[in-house]
């Protein structure tokens, strides 16, 4: 039984499709509503909890979303439920179970058991699945009542070599009902695909057990044979975000070209934490960000930790061989929005059962994130770490720093000084106005910690010359947009660069030009080889040495992907081991508590007489402006998003 296709314009087979993304409201009593519903990125956001924060939130959570794939099930008499991945890592609850044991013998994750409970018909594989270990992940499937699926990550060594870790997909046998009541058969076949960058990401847990494959040339591979078994309808689990309009080589957002795929029908895509039909993206030649559209067949991308429920409607008329695609809808449906005076506010109840299943392990790790560690005389914020240096880089880079000058101690190495290179985390962006680290002074418990460092990353040190320093400090100040002498209020950020690529070298100081533009691109190629933004670098009021070399202290995913100028190379690698950053840090912590002196900026911009710029950071921001002394900015007001816009006399 096939699907049927009409023929699109170049020939190629596509959905037959004669009211793209329009409900089909005629009276035809035998065509079909058929439901597709879908998460992405949960990264263990199960309950409606900031564990960072101690607070509620309503803002996260599959127990919220939950109710609305209940809701959305009672609309339609036909449903499949799709997990899109990155749903076993990226909350202290994931970390909880991780590394404390809590994943006991015969035991089944919380995050795999919430969605038990829901019954999710399929779900794939993202790149954070891996950030645990691969022994881990393996431990943890084993407790998914679905099948999970991946077609182009790969096992790379024993007698299995080149096979899917996991099945690459899978063909389900369903019943689907007509408007008379009338049941058909109907093969629904799931296809996964994670990006390929794993093996750059997590490099020191899958080298020489794991491999990938280019995400367009798996889906060339399988898609055939799915078909070949019967698959009526075939759907994308696409953790990969929507890319380029066209296919390039080992692309991490391909959800795009994938779409472009002949026998593809349906493509749920994700990674990228975005909203997909929204005004987060633009409508180009494939991609109708109104209709929700990749090349004219259905998608949704539903945000990240549980914000979103991804439903897809499709109209099916059933004939003699197979079932004719006749329209189709998307909608990413929230369960929050933002009330009058610009505060979160939820749209939907805590779904009792899903809280119910995991009530034990929630109140352990309430437990396990209040242990204290410390105290700190200052509290440790993000704020404004994309105007200043933040206290919580800094703290972070002194522990590193010494952290691995005690490892180099021993070695050939130990003369080299010891510098530390570090990001924020937590820095607004596409993870609004609540997105910042916040720990208050005083008594530190282990959940602020965690604020201060959420990645599971591993302590290393890499080896670099002082023209690689100035070159990634380039790279890293891309972040900002250039600035024209004299002009104002433009904005500061490149919305498109990531925070998390915001990776400073802290020890020297510097200053930023931002009347030059950016050297390299987001990719890292150098596009402007005579500018030069990075001002008066120095250590020890000395200028550094382009020459000369330096142990950078950094963490295990640096190492693998360095920043986006200098490629990975195990020669530059001076120490790497199993020992968690975050562990680093708690044992900073319980010898020394922060001080203020130990904060001073070590980076600041050159000044622009009569030039201002603006940038968004939490509300909270105003009750720091008194130790905002680097900086001058003055507030202008609450975006729609709930930011507070700054200005920034520069």
């Amino acid at each position: 039984m096939d699907f049927q296709r009409a023929a699109g314009p170049n020939g190629k087979h596509g959905l037959k499709n004669s009211q793209a993304g329009l409900a089909n409201q005629d009276d035809d009593k035998t065509k079909i509503h058929l439901r597709l519903l879908a998460t992405s990125d949960l990264h263990v956001h199960i309950l409606p909890h900031d564990y960072y924060s101690g607070l509620a939130s309503d803002r996260l959570g599959l127990a919220r979303t939950a109710s609305l794939i209940e809701r959305a099930r009672a609309d339609a008499p036909n449903c499949l439920l799709f997990d899109n991945g990155d749903f076993l890592q990226g909350s202290p609850l994931g970390d909880y179970i991780a590394q404390s044991g809590g994943l006991g013998l015969g035991q089944v994750h919380p995050m795999l058991a919430a969605m038990n409970y829901l019954r999710y018909d399929a779900a794939t594989l993202g790149n954070h699945e891996f950030s645990h270990g691969l022994d881990f992940l393996i431990d943890a499937l084993t407790g998914a009542a679905f099948p999970v699926v991946s077609a182009n990550v790969l096992l790379a060594a024993g007698q299995q070599q080149n096979a899917p870790l996991v099945p690459p997909y899978v063909v389900l046998d369903r019943r689907v009902i007509d408007r008379q009541g009338i049941s058909h058969k109907i093969k629904i076949g799931v296809i996964g695909f994670a990006p390929p960058q794993i093996m750059i990401w997590d490099r020191h847990h899958l080298e020489g057990k794991l491999t990938t494959r280019d995400i367009i040339a798996a889906a060339n591979a399988y898609i055939p044979q799915m078909r070949r078994k019967g698959a009526d309808l075939i759907i994308a689990l696409s953790h990969s975000g929507i890319g380029a309009d066209e296919a390039s080589d080992g692309m991490e957002n391909a959800s795009t070209a994938l779409a472009s795929i002949d026998g593809i029908d349906v493509v749920i895509t994700g990674h990228s934490h975005l909203v997909f039909p929204s005004g987060d993206f633009t409508t180009t030649r494939k991609r109708d960000a109104i209709l929700g559209t990749l090349c004219g067949k259905p998608a949704v991308m539903p945000g990240f930790y549980g914000s979103h429920l991804g439903i897809i409607d499709l109209y099916l008329a059933p004939h003699t061989t197979g079932f004719t695609v006749q329209s189709h809808r998307s909608e990413a449906r929230p369960i929050w929005t933002r009330d009058e005076t610009g505060a979160p506010s939820a749209l939907v109840p805590d779904h009792p059962g899903v809280v119910s299943v995991v009530s034990k392990a929630h109140q352990s790790t309430l437990a396990w994130a209040s242990r204290p560690v410390g105290t700190s005389n200052i509290p440790l914020h993000s704020f404004f770490a994309l105007v200043t240096q933040s206290p919580v880089t800094a703290l972070v880079a002194a522990a590193q720093a010494q952290h691995v000058a005690m490892m180099l101690a021993d070695t050939p190495f130990a003369g080299l000084p010891v510098l530390a290179s570090v990001a924020p985390f937590k820095a607004g962006g596409r993870g609004g106005p609540d997105n910042y680290t916040d720990v208050p002074a005083g008594e530190m418990l282990l959940r602020h910690a965690a604020d201060l460092y959420i990645h599971p990353n591993t302590s290393a040190a890499i080896r670099m010359t002082g023209a690689e320093i100035h070159n990634w400090l380039e790279y890293a100040v891309g972040i900002y947009n250039q600035i024209e002498p004299g002009t104002q209020d433009n904005p500061l950020i490149n919305p498109d660069f990531p925070s998390f690529n915001f990776d400073m070298i802290c020890g020297p100081s510097f200053q930023i030009d931002l009347s030059q533009p950016s050297r390299f691109d987001l990719r890292g190629n150098l596009i402007n080889p005579d500018s030069q933004r990075i001002r008066n670098l120095c250590l020890a009021d000395q200028p550094i040495d382009p020459f000369a070399s330096f142990a950078i202290a950094t963490n295990s995913y640096r190492i693998a992907a360095h920043s986006g100028v200098l490629p990975y190379d195990e020669n530059r690698i001076l120490y790497q081991s199993n020992v968690k950053n975050r562990d680093v840090l708690l044992h900073f912590l319980g010898k020394k508590a922060p001080r203020p002196d130990v904060f001073a900026p070590g980076w600041g911009f050159v000044p622009m007489p009569g030039t201002t710029a603006t940038f968004d950071t939490s509300p909270k921001a105003l009750s720091h402006l008194a130790n905002l002394a680097s900086v001058q900015v003055t507030a202008i007001g609450t975006t729609q998003t709930g930011f507070m816009r700054f200005r920034l006399h520069l």
